[in-house]
């Protein structure tokens, strides 16, 4: 359930963001608030990815 609704949040973060990047007078502000979306989205994705590391200490315990 949250994976639809955070790849498409990320998408049009990605979106404004090179909108704004092309205009000549871009606003640093919606950029900077773009590029927050999109980095919150992907933390909150990559968080459910397990390490590598993560599974080599649960070998060792065995």
């Amino acid at each position: 359930m949250m994976k639809k609704i955070i790849i498409p949040m990320m998408l049009v973060a990605i979106l404004i963001a090179f909108f704004e990047q092309q205009k000549t007078d871009g606003n640093v502000y919606i950029m900077a608030g773009a590029i927050v979306i999109f980095m919150y989205g992907m933390m909150r994705l990559s968080a459910k990815t397990p390490s590598k590391s993560q599974d080599k200490n649960e070998e060792n315990v065995q």
